[in-house]
């Protein structure tokens, strides 16, 4: 995957590519303690646009404050000006963005107050992040022999970068055994989500996904909600178990690399057709739609970029 571009943001500055370095000795590096967020910029008829931006710049700065992280120089705004600038820089029409805040210049104590923040933005041109066949045909699944973290030992609802050793565990184990993606339960045995989606099922034309208790609140798995409910779909948050998948009609995951993707195989066993089924395929060209603009009941969901 290149990940090169032209220039990334760093503290305030547009650095040169090969220039946007940070110092070996950090916390964010050695103790995990950063945060960030995934977000994409598509080609649309108005010119390049930033899917649900507003959300995203929120929800990283949420994520700093669940860290602990104290009187940040930056606001959610500040960060998306930031953003849709990097972006601009770049020239990029359509790029995946990744914003992080880490820790540096102390906390070597393990001390949140001990450290100073730094946002860093990178843009770069990323395509299907399972795989274009993925897009229609599906992936396949398996049950993680690691379970999702506990909300009471790791902050669920923030995206912070030592939490994502337990994805890289889970995900690891997967493709090594030969799966596309593994899903993980939570403490209580109950379905959570995948290493870096959230999860849905669908059976008797009803849709079901899990409620928010140990699962990151996606912003996709929310646009996915609102648009299943404009297509006339039920959807229920409820506790799933394994064996409710096995059963499923169809199952679908989503996030912002992944965008929407059905699940044709969990576990060696097949999911209703063994190939995308018609609900996630409405769900999914709504989708698609809708984030290249194609749809006015949802254009708000998009930021241009000047």
């Amino acid at each position: 995957m290149g990940m090169e571009s032209r220039y990334i943001w760093m503290d305030g500055q547009l650095v040169d590519f090969a220039n946007a370095t940070v110092h070996f000795l950090n916390v964010g590096l050695h103790y995990g303690l950063s945060v960030f967020e995934g977000i994409r910029c598509y080609k649309t008829d108005r010119g390049p646009a930033v899917f649900r931006l507003p959300e995203h710049a929120e929800r990283l700065i949420d994520s700093a404050h669940v860290l602990g992280m104290r009187n940040l120089p930056w606001s959610a705004e500040d960060v998306a000006l930031a953003i849709t600038q990097t972006i601009a820089a770049n020239e990029f029409e359509e790029c995946y963005i990744r914003p992080v805040i880490w820790l540096s210049e102390g906390g070597w104590n393990i001390n949140v107050d001990g450290g100073t923040p730094h946002l860093g933005i990178a843009t770069w041109a990323w395509g299907a992040y399972l795989g274009e066949a993925a897009i229609e045909a599906g992936i396949r699944a398996n049950i993680s022999s690691y379970t999702r973290h506990h909300p009471n030992v790791m902050m669920t609802k923030a995206k912070i970068g030592g939490n994502y050793a337990n994805s890289a565990l889970a995900k690891t184990e997967s493709v090594r055994l030969g799966f596309d993606e593994a899903i993980m339960l939570d403490p209580q045995g109950y379905v959570a989500e995948c290493t870096g989606e959230n999860i849905f099922v669908v059976r008797h034309g009803r849709i079901f996904t899990p409620p928010t208790t140990t699962i990151l609140e996606g912003i996709t798995r929310d646009s996915l909600i609102v648009i299943a409910h404009d297509l006339g779909f039920e959807v229920s948050e409820q506790m799933i178990s394994r064996d409710q998948l096995y059963i499923a009609d169809e199952v679908f995951v989503c996030g912002s690399a992944a965008e929407c993707i059905a699940l044709r195989e969990i576990d060696f066993r097949v999911i209703g057709s063994g190939k995308m089924g018609p609900i996630t395929r409405r769900i999914q060209q709504a989708f698609q739609a809708a984030i290249h603009g194609l749809t006015a009941n949802y254009a708000g969901w998009l930021t241009p970029v000047k």
